[in-house]
């Protein structure tokens, strides 16, 4: 279980390795993580679900897909200021 990443080993040579925990998620899973977080449901726009929370520049926006990729989920933790770390301690408390 885990998504694609690149690591640099110390000749500065690039290769693929899985980083753990990070895998594809279903948008209501993603949902259940910012509520759990603070963020609260804002507006819909078609598939797209809007989340804010007091003190963010630009709100976290949830693709409904059925499996949403992790460089989508890397982008929304990214904007809604939640760690890796932190997101899987939500997702395994779900």
């Amino acid at each position: 279980m885990g998504g694609p990443g690149v690591r640099c080993d110390w000749k500065g040579k690039s290769e693929s390795r899985v980083i753990a925990g990070l895998s594809p998620a279903h948008y209501k899973t993603l949902i259940a993580v910012l509520e759990r977080a603070g963020f609260i449901f804002h507006r819909q726009r078609g598939d797209h679900l809007i989340y804010t929370k007091p003190g963010l520049i630009r709100p976290p926006v949830i693709p409904a897909y059925h499996e949403v990729p992790v460089f989508i989920i890397k982008n929304l933790l990214r904007t809604a200021g939640i760690s890796r770390e932190q997101y899987l301690e939500l997702v395994q408390n779900l």
